[in-house]
């Protein structure tokens, strides 16, 4: 885990503040009577804010039961204004069009895991505190003790290796093939244990469990595969002039978005000169990069809060019509 993906407001939990406010705000640029889509509600910082900010209306979702339980005294605070909705933001259209919804001004994806879940032992998904090995973002499916048990050496040390960007990925995997035929493994730490065993300690002082237990929350979640659904279905329901605003915390993420960003306002790599493809006509960009780099959070904002250090904000805005035929 490299950041979290939501903060909260005063009601929703202290302690947790969302990453990259004010960069957040700037670039949304929320206007009284648009209607906005915050897609990672979490503890509801960037909602919170957005609607103190102006007399707009939010639809939120999350796929934690959790944070949409938390939702409720916030909703309580703006009657009729916040709009809460279970479920996973890569089914972002389907749940907004159930409530007849049918177009966004703005749309605010912060990715990844929240301070809540990260921060909640029984949850498992810190190495930090010993709790069950779960990492289940909405409590269903397959947990991560699920995935030690019964994947292959060859599938854990693919899939530390693909979400977490580990090297010693293989050694890993053997490591824990090797230990749960001992006895199961069913803990944050014995996973945790497991791995720092066979690793030695980062020069960066970063612990040899972080990039493992990345790859089981990413593979748990199929948040990879969520997020660009998301970005999919979220350029579909924007108005013209509507705006999108990701905010990422690793590089599998920020890559994602930005390959996504970049091909949809028309600044994708065309092809080589012998590829045939470019003899074709191509087709007019309906999107225009509001970042045309990833804003970073200032250096005040991560001595403040150190989660926030590996964060990159990227933003997208719909053309209206007139300007895609100019």
């Amino acid at each position: 885990m490299t950041g979290p993906a939501q903060g909260s407001s005063a009601q929703a939990g202290a302690g947790h503040v969302p990453v990259m406010l004010a960069e957040v705000l700037r670039t949304l640029d929320p206007k009284s009577g648009e209607i906005y889509l915050d897609g990672t509600f979490g503890g509801g910082g960037y909602t919170h804010a957005i609607l103190e900010r102006t007399d707009c209306t939010i639809w939120a979702i999350d796929r934690d039961p959790q944070a949409i339980a938390r939702g409720a005294v916030l909703a309580a605070a703006f009657p009729g204004r916040l709009h809460l909705l279970e479920g996973r933001f890569g089914d972002l259209l389907t749940l907004l069009e159930e409530h007849g919804v049918a177009g966004l001004d703005g749309v605010v994806l912060d990715l990844g895991v929240s301070s809540f879940q990260i921060d909640d032992a029984a949850r498992g998904f810190s190495f930090r505190m010993d709790g069950p090995l779960d990492m289940r973002m909405g409590g269903a499916g397959p947990s991560a003790a699920d995935l030690v048990a019964r994947l292959s050496a060859d599938e854990l040390a693919d899939m530390l290796f693909r979400f977490g960007e580990e090297r010693q990925s293989r050694r890993i995997a053997r490591a824990i093939v090797a230990a749960r035929s001992v006895q199961p493994i069913t803990t944050t730490g014995q996973l945790a244990g497991i791995i720092r065993g066979v690793l030695p300690p980062d020069r960066s002082g970063m612990d040899p469990a972080t990039r493992s237990f990345q790859a089981l929350r990413i593979g748990v979640n199929e948040e990879l595969v969520e997020i660009e659904r998301a970005l999919n279905q979220a350029t579909r329901i924007l108005r013209p002039g509507g705006r999108l605003v990701v905010v990422s915390f690793h590089s599998l993420e920020d890559r994602i978005v930005k390959h996504f960003m970049n091909d949809a306002s028309g600044h994708a790599p065309g092809p080589s000169r012998y590829d045939p493809r470019g003899l074709l006509p191509t087709a007019e960009a309906r999107f225009e990069l509001v970042t045309r780099k990833a804003l970073r959070p200032g250096s005040a904002e991560v001595a403040g809060n150190p989660r926030a250090r590996s964060a990159r904000l990227r933003a997208l805005r719909r053309l209206a019509v007139e300007e895609v035929a100019a």
